[in-house]
């Protein structure tokens, strides 16, 4: 499906910019609120010399990678619509990199956190959390590596790279849900384990802060969505480029 860059008018874009702006807020709050939850709440953060400590690593750096860069990289194809798109390539693979690395300092927080616990080992791998999370890592990395390969090195031929497309495009908007719905059962768990401590019935101060960054997931995601699926935002490709159509 081709839409008419004409049909992208000023005003178009400068409620696209308008959103763009918001979302960076909601994503940006996103992240402190969760570092000030681990960082003044929770105990600060070690590593393995105290382990409980340790586990506040994960859900901070979790949603660093697997939400708010895992979001900005699919945005860049919409944010960058005027520069040469190998530029636009390579952000989008290098901030998934980075997403990368941050979920996998995530993961690696939280099983030593439950192995080296000082109460003894704790098991690992049990909630629905953490299947769901566990399989949205594997599945992004996995949606990494075939969209390096297919479209940046060393670059299938135009025939599979149309046929897959549409799919690179709809499983990486499907795991950006899905990260950020782990994300919002691993606060709530979080809040759960805790609820003693935090008076989470009685909405303390903490409670209010979980609740505000639950429901700042949702709107960050939710533009982010709306943002990254609205034809008329859609980067038209200028006529030098090798363009893969969305569908055929």
């Amino acid at each position: 499906m081709y839409f008419d860059s004409n049909a992208t008018t000023a005003a178009d874009m400068k409620y696209f910019n308008m959103l763009v702006l918001i979302v960076q807020v909601f994503g940006v709050a996103s992240v402190v609120i969760t570092a000030v939850w681990m960082g003044h709440f929770r105990g600060g953060f070690a590593w393995q010399s105290d382990p409980s400590h340790e586990f506040n690593y994960h859900p901070l750096f979790m949603i660093i990678g697997m939400v708010f860069l895992y979001a900005d990289a699919i945005l860049a194809y919409r944010v960058f619509r005027n520069d040469r798109k190998i530029y636009i390539k390579i952000l989008h693979a290098v901030m998934h990199v980075f997403a990368l690395i941050f979920a996998a300092v995530g993961l690696k927080a939280v099983f030593d956190s439950h192995n080296l616990s000082t109460g003894g080992p704790i098991p690992n791998l049990y909630s629905l959390h953490s299947w769901l999370g566990l399989f949205v890592v594997v599945c992004f990395g996995l949606q990494w590596s075939l969209g390096f390969i297919s479209f940046l090195w060393p670059k299938l031929s135009m025939g599979i790279r149309t046929l897959y497309m549409p799919y690179h495009t709809f499983w990486g908007v499907v795991l950006l849900v899905l990260a950020t719905a782990t994300a919002l059962m691993g606060i709530t768990e979080k809040a759960i384990f805790h609820k003693d401590d935090i008076h989470y019935s009685a909405l303390s101060t903490e409670a209010v802060l979980i609740n505000c960054l639950g429901v700042l997931l949702v709107l960050f995601t939710g533009f982010v969505v709306y943002l990254v699926t609205k034809p008329e935002y859609k980067r038209q490709p200028s006529p030098e480029e090798d363009h893969v159509p969305l569908e055929n």
